[in-house]
Parts: structure tokens; C-alpha cells; sequence
């Protein structure tokens, strides 16, 4: 396949082009080892080689032999910094063969996370999508996938998801899938240890009347990316409007999955993907589609993805298989957006998103560890309570994604068992910071808020419920620049948390709701 001239090499990131390496001495291996360490650390552990391509993009091509040599070479610089290569494609350029590949780092302490909630209208094949790409066992039409993931019991009966649960698909080095050869392919556990890149699908409700919990389940966990199902039996309807805004107001790429292209013809399938085009090029919107048709396509569409300009469609169907290759691979070269590394030196904190009393253990919270780090036996800092307080708790022991460990990094999905706190004093949306922090408890905020919908006006007192992080409070309006507001205003208003004071900083986005009403905004200044 010949491609098209690639633009111009970058000092930064992880993209490196390489015409050809011939016979290096030892000190030219080392500069290539320390180049490699520079664009795994610019891509969070992963990184793309374009063989046989130069500095301004031209694609010359190499012989097998040279090909041959060049990979050797650039093998052995990648084994001096424990990553390992694999082959994503192979093109033509003017002279010969030009290849891509994606060097990853082997797994040391922690995988590579790439966190993506699955949001989509109810009945769009949310759950049994992640079932199906996690366990790599088809459907049988009648909810057996789905079965193997739902948390509860009435969710099972009802076929709809009303909670927030996390499943992981797990890549080696090279990007085989660690799942399908474990004898449990859902055991939390065993796909952690065994992964040296984990994709963690966060499995929310489709249906309105959770949309409180599916908030949560976004704005508590900082997505990377977020995958959108619509069903093609019923179209781009529902919910499914509503989440794809979610996504633009909080700025995190999306990527639409068309499932159960089985159920219907070829004609109805195309009339959904022309309805999902259309809206995704409307003003305000304003995206580029791109349908996955070929390894290409998916190439192309994991490169560009941080940038929020373009929205890769897949088509797939969980019965039959079709398509799921293409997501698959997807997902293994879909690099992590967010540079965790950079926030590690900052001191730690994370939200508690849920609380446990473990019998013989006490109390235990979970969430997304933020930034900073944490080990056992750690002093810690969680409020504020009720009175604006903190408290000096101390951490018993650890867990992430069920595995117990020694520290948590930012970044990952932590559990904290806690000594010298009682389950009934925490609650949800507590936040928990270093021993050195000095946080102080916040009553009211100063914010920029953006309407997105409100069937009349918004005045001064008026109450909505406020999702920051982890925390969800009614906040009350007691300060506005321009009144009244309405759909599609944006103004500078002050807001007062109606029932506890809560840890949040300049800089936070935040979501709001009451009845049909919706809206977003930016905290510039905590009173």
C-alpha cells in the first residue's frame, strides 16, 4: 500500500522518523537507546518508529536487507531500555519497503493506563461490548455477555446498567491480549499483573434517570478518551446527544462505536452512520469523521486523536465478530493522553468516589489517585467534614485493581484502608491529600458557567447540583454579572455550596443539573 507523504518530524513527542541505521558503533546505540527513552517518555511509555521515511516526511523506502538491519539495531537499543517492538504496518516509498511500528515499554512497576468511559444511549450495547472485547467470547444475542459484567441484580433483570464499574482489557509488549489466555479473562487481578498496557472501560448507565451516576462516573475519573456506542437499530437518539455534549464541555476526545450492525440491513446501517456524520459536523460540534474501514484507517485516527479534532466510527457487531478486530487493535495503539509522570512530584490527593466497611479490616476508600504518591503506612490528610475540619489518618495497607502493593501512583484506580476514621465519618467526595498539604475547606466559588439548557431563566438563588470530581452538592446562585441567564449564556457568577464546605481548587471544571436544566463552568476563585 503506498501512503501519502507525512509531514514534517517534530522535536517533541512520540513520533521518530529513522531512514535507515547501518552498522552504528557502540556510542551511536547508546544516542539511539537515550532518543527511545525521550519519545516513551513523551508518549507515556509508548512510541511510533516510521522506518525508512526522512526528517521532512518523504517516504524513500529500504530494501529487505537494510529494513533487516535497521530493525536489529533498533531492537538492541530498545532492549537497553526494557521496551520491546512490534510491526503496526508496512507501506512503499520511492525506493522500497517503509515500515511503522510501535515500540512500548515492558511493564516494570505499573502498566501503561489508558482510562475511557463508555457512554451511549440505554440499549445501545454498552455492557455487552466491553463483555465481548474483554473476554473475547461473542454474544449469543440474549444477553450472555452482558451477563458477565453486570454488578447487580436487577440490573441483570432489567438489562440496564444504573452503577459505575470498571473492566480491563490488558496488552503485552508487543500487543498480544493478556485476557484471552487467562483461564478467568475478567479477574481484575491477574490481567493487572500480566499487562504491560491496560485499557480501563468504565461501564456507566445509558438511561436518564441515571445520569447523576454516569456524571460521576466521568467527571470523578479524568478519561483519557471516551467511547460512545449507538445502537443501529435505533440510531443517534436519547441520551446519546446528551453524553456527546458531556464530552465537548469537558474537552476529552471521543470515538464512536456503531454496534449491532447484524440486527439490521446494510442501508439502515448506512443511514446511521450519514445521521452521526452530520451531527458531528454541526456548528459548535464542528469534528471530522472517520470511518474505520482498514488497519489504516485505525492507524491514522490513534495518531490524531489527542488533538480532539477528528472522531473515529466504528462498525462491530458482538454476535457475529465483525468489526471487533479493527477496535481491537485501536485500542492497543491508542496512546495515553494524560501525563500522569508530570504529577508525580506534586503532593498526593484523590477524591473518594466510594467507602467499604471490610470486615476485619475497617474502612476503605476508593478513587483516582490525582497526583502524587502513597505508601503504606503514609499519614494523610481527609476532609473536610461538616465543620471544615481535616483529620490525620494513617494508610493500613493498599490495593489496586484488587492486587495488594506497597505504593499508588497518579493515575490509577487506588483502594486505601484507613485507621483512625469511622465508616459513618466518611463520605463521598472527601478529599484525601499529603500530611504537608494546608488545604482549606470551601463555602462559595467564583466561576464562569456556560447554560446549556434551561427552559426559562436562571436567577439569583437559584439551586442546581454541582459534580466536581467526585463531589455532588446542590450549590446555590448568589452572585451573577448579567441576569437572567439563559440557554446558551455564559457569565461570571458566585456559588454557594448549600449544605458542607468541600476541597476544590481554581482551574476545576465542573458540571451542573437540576431537571432538565444543564450547564458547565470553570472555578477562577475559592472564598
Amino acid at each position: 500500500m503506498i501512503w501519502r507523504k507525512l509531514s514534517k518530524e517534530k522535536e517533541e513527542g512520540n513520533i521518530e522518523y529513522k531512514l535507515k541505521i547501518v552498522k552504528p558503533d557502540k556510542e551511536r546505540i547508546e544516542k539511539l537507546a537515550s532518543q527511545m527513552r525521550y519519545r516513551l517518555r513523551e508518549g507515556g511509555g509508548e512510541a511510533i518508529y516510521e522506518i525508512g521515511v526522512s526528517n521532512d516526511g518523504t517516504l524513500i523506502g529500504l530494501s529487505e536487507e537494510e529494513i533487516a538491519e535497521t530493525l536489529q539495531w533498533l531492537e538492541m537499543a530498545a532492549e537497553k531500555i526494557g521496551a520491546k517492538i512490534s510491526i503496526l504496518r508496512e507501506g512503499r516509498g520511492k525506493r522500497g519497503k517503509v515500515l511503522e511500528l510501535l515500540v512500548r515499554m515492558i511493564k516494570e512497576d505499573f502498566p501503561i493506563y489508558v482510562m475511557i468511559p463508555v457512554l451511549g444511549n440505554v440499549d445501545s450495547g454498552k455492557s455487552t461490548l466491553i463483555s465481548v472485547l474483554c473476554s473475547g467470547e461473542l454474544d449469543d444475542g440474549n444477553g450472555l455477555a452482558r451477563s458477565k459484567v453486570v454488578r447487580f441484580l436487577h440490573e441483570l433483570k432489567s438489562g440496564r446498567t444504573s452503577s459505575i464499574s470498571s473492566h480491563f482489557l490488558g496488552f503485552d509488549e508487543i500487543g498480544n491480549i493478556v485476557n484471552y489466555n487467562l483461564v478467568t479473562p475478567l479477574d481484575e487481578a491477574e490481567v493487572f499483573l500480566n499487562s504491560s498496557k491496560l485499557v480501563c472501560f468504565v461501564d456507566l448507565g445509558g438511561h436518564e434517570r441515571y445520569l447523576r451516576t454516569t456524571l460521576k462516573g466521568v467527571t470523578g475519573r479524568s478519561p483519557d478518551y471516551v467511547m460512545l456506542c449507538v445502537a443501529a437499530n435505533a440510531g443517534f437518539i436519547g441520551t446519546a446527544k446528551e453524553h456527546l455534549g458531556i464530552t465537548m464541555v469537558l474537552k476529552i476526545p471521543v470515538f464512536i462505536v456503531i454496534t449491532k450492525i447484524d440486527m439490521v440491513p446494510s442501508e439502515i446501517t448506512s443511514r446511521v452512520i450519514s445521521e452521526v456524520v452530520r451531527i458531528l459536523k454541526k456548528p459548535g460540534i464542528n469534528k471530522i469523521p472517520i470511518i474505520v474501514n482498514e488497519i489504516d484507517d485505525v492507524i491514522v485516527a490513534a495518531r490524531n486523536m489527542a488533538s480532539r479534532r477528528i472522531v473515529p466510527i466504528f462498525l462491530v457487531s458482538n454476535t457475529t465478530g465483525e468489526g471487533l478486530d479493527l477496535l481491537r487493535t485501536f485500542l492497543n495503539v491508542l496512546p495515553p493522553r494524560l501525563k500522569w509522570e508530570e504529577k508525580l512530584d506534586k503532593p498526593f490527593k484523590m477524591y473518594v468516589e466510594e467507602k467499604f466497611n471490610v470486615r476485619g479490616v475497617g474502612t476503605v476508600v476508593s478513587g483516582l489517585a490525582l497526583q502524587g504518591e502513597v505508601k503504606v503506612d503514609d499519614y494523610m490528610q481527609l476532609g473536610p467534614f461538616r465543620d471544615g475540619s481535616f483529620r490525620l489518618v494513617r494508610v493500613r495497607s493498599i490495593h489496586v485493581n484488587r492486587v495488594n502493593v506497597d505504593k499508588a501512583v497518579a493515575g490509577q484506580e487506588v483502594c486505601l484502608a484507613l485507621r483512625n476514621i469511622s465508616y459513618d465519618e466518611v463520605e463521598k467526595g472527601m478529599c484525601i491529600l499529603g500530611k504537608n498539604a494546608t488545604p482549606k475547606a470551601v463555602r462559595s466559588f467564583k466561576a464562569k458557567v456556560t447554560i446549556l439548557h434551561h427552559p426559562t431563566t436562571i436567577k439569583r438563588g437559584y439551586q442546581a447540583v454541582m459534580h466536581i470530581h467526585t463531589i455532588r452538592q446542590s450549590a446555590k446562585f448568589i452572585e451573577m454579572e448579567k441576569e437572567p441567564l439563559r440557554t446558551g449564556d455564559t457569565a461570571i457568577v458566585k456559588l454557594e455550596f448549600c449544605f458542607k464546605p468541600e476541597y476544590i481548587c481554581e482551574g476545576d471544571w465542573f458540571v451542573f443539573r437540576e431537571g432538565r436544566t444543564k450547564g458547565f463552568g470553570i472555578i477562577l476563585k475559592v472564598f
